[in-house]
């Protein structure tokens, strides 16, 4: 195996996308346990990173999109250039991050061979098809590295891990009791980035949160992102009417900060979304709620994880809204919820 002392990675672009590639930065490093390995990442995905010893820098990618900013992709192809990078492994499918490594002039340059960027890189590794892997999405970055021959086989399946966890959560413990707090916390998700179709009724969590946190005679933080900020209010006015002392955080963190609080959880209950991967990777006793995607294939990972779905004819449909009834969640009662959720804490 060529032994490389400068290694690049360009991390996905999602959270969730982000913790199930975990499996192969944690391969590499144990591949190039003496190398420098930067993780090049968009600043929204930046700090997943802080605390894993697979990282060494992590080199933010602030430029737009597609064909805009050329400016800005010029200026981070330099940047990268003066570094001297022997090698560049693409997480990311994009054109634009093959382009950006080329121009850097990193010598050596693997990453699966989509949307035409084959020519730009010089191991052009071919797309797994449906079947030739495990069905959990973690297995997609493990076998670029599989592919590239850097991995003579997939590793066994093992629960998908945050290394900082333990520390993550010594700093949100005093974080979530400052923000008046009383432990233990129950986290909530009710959002999801990709469409409404992901999304359990937030009246439900808000009745399953506030009968967990009378259970557990805990409080009730609600996160998610600036737009999601008028559906975790629904959360938690439904849950402080109920006399249980709920926040808002929708927004008013840092992805640092988010995961140190979702460390210090007791229980955290989610649709899918990046919450629900950074939640199971810590550690924390997660639910997540699961209808128009697929559980299997990109489900929280761990003995910690619980996935709550109804088998309903037309699910998973990768829909982004529901163009009927959305008997999916519907179905899925808060009762059933609390649960599963009560027989994982205890």
């Amino acid at each position: 195996m060529t032994e490389w002392n400068r290694i690049l990675v360009r991390a996905t672009n999602w959270v969730g996308d982000a913790v199930m590639s975990l499996p192969a930065l944690r391969a590499l490093r144990h591949l190039f346990p003496r190398a420098h390995i930067a993780i090049q990442a968009r600043p929204w995905v930046a700090d997943l990173y802080a605390r894993e010893s697979f990282c060494d820098q992590i080199v933010l990618h602030h430029a737009s999109r597609g064909a805009r900013d050329l400016r800005g992709k010029l200026a981070l192809a330099r940047t990268l250039r003066q570094a001297q990078f022997d090698v560049a492994i693409l997480l990311q499918n994009a054109f634009e991050a093959a382009l950006i490594v080329r121009l850097a002039g990193i010598p050596q340059r693997i990453g699966y061979n989509r949307d035409g960027r084959g020519f730009l890189l010089t191991s052009a590794i071919p797309v797994p098809q449906k079947g030739d892997l495990p069905p959990h999405e973690s297995y997609y970055y493990l076998e670029l590295l599989r592919r590239a021959g850097l991995l003579d086989q997939l590793p066994p399946d093992q629960p998908i891990r945050l290394e900082g966890a333990a520390a993550a959560r010594e700093s949100g413990l005093p974080r979530l009791a400052a923000l008046g707090f009383r432990h233990p916390v129950i986290g909530v998700s009710p959002g999801a980035a990709y469409g409404t179709a992901k999304r359990w009724l937030p009246e439900r969590f808000a009745e399953t949160a506030a009968h967990l946190a009378t259970e557990l005679s805990g409080s009730v933080a609600v996160f998610g992102s600036r737009d999601e900020q008028p559906l975790a209010q629904i959360v938690v006015d439904q849950v402080a009417a109920r006399g249980i002392f709920a926040r808002n955080l929708a927004a008013a963190t840092t992805l640092s900060e988010f995961i140190e609080m979702a460390a210090a959880c007791r229980l955290y209950l989610t649709n899918d979304s990046g919450a629900m991967h950074i939640a199971s990777a810590l550690g924390v006793p997660t639910v997540a709620i699961f209808g128009a995607t697929d559980h299997i294939a990109t489900g929280p990972h761990g003995p910690l994880a619980r996935v709550v779905r109804e088998p309903v004819e037309c699910a998973p449909c990768l829909l982004r809204e529901c163009p009927i009834d959305h008997r999916c969640m519907t179905r899925v009662t808060s009762q059933r919820v609390a649960l599963v959720a009560l027989e994982l804490v205890k």
